[in-house]
């Protein structure tokens, strides 16, 4: 399985066991929706290798203790350990309304109701205390925060993201 058709789910982040029990970190706002999985991709380099779960707990909230079928021993789970873990697109759950899932808007238009359409979704910049849009409008990058509040509606269907910005924002950019 490629990364391109996987979401990221969490990471490795301890081991729980001398016999190969490790701690998924679930990077998500409802981890109860993955403690009973039966497999997942962890990443080892530039791939995905698929590992079945034998027996998993959640515990602390977003920690998942796991043992893996062909982890075994401490050194098997050292093998592991710090690594990323992925599920197929297809395991996210949907999304209605103005909530959206970060790579779900790529590629789509984006519109502001004053303003007009100003350009297309390149990427969400999440590594800021705020996350982004990072939006490219004929080779000039325009960036727009991702509050609530500036986001009117996910056009899923005509692929467009209609944005409500402050005056001026979109023309600071472009003058």
């Amino acid at each position: 399985m490629r990364k391109e058709e996987c979401f990221y789910l969490g990471k490795i982040v301890r081991k729980h066991s001398f016999k190969g029990e490790v701690v998924i970190k679930l990077d998500t706002d409802e981890p109860e929706l993955y403690q009973d999985m039966e497999s997942v991709f962890v990443e080892h380099g530039k791939d995905l290798i698929p590992f079945f779960i034998e027996e998993s707990l959640l515990q602390k909230g977003n920690q998942l203790r796991v043992r893996f079928e062909t982890v075994d021993t401490e050194q098997d789970a050292d093998a592991i350990m710090n690594s990323g873990i992925y599920l197929p697109l297809a395991f996210l759950p949907k999304l209605t309304g103005n909530k959206f899932y970060f790579h779900e808007v790529i590629n789509f238009t984006a519109v502001d109701v004053n303003y007009g359409e100003f350009g297309v979704i390149k990427g969400i910049n999440d590594s800021t205390a705020q996350a982004l849009f990072e939006i490219d409008n004929n080779g000039v990058e325009i960036l727009i925060p991702m509050i609530d509040e500036f986001i009117k509606e996910i056009d899923r269907k005509g692929k467009r993201v209609v944005l409500k910005t402050p005056p001026g924002l979109i023309e600071m950019y472009l003058s």
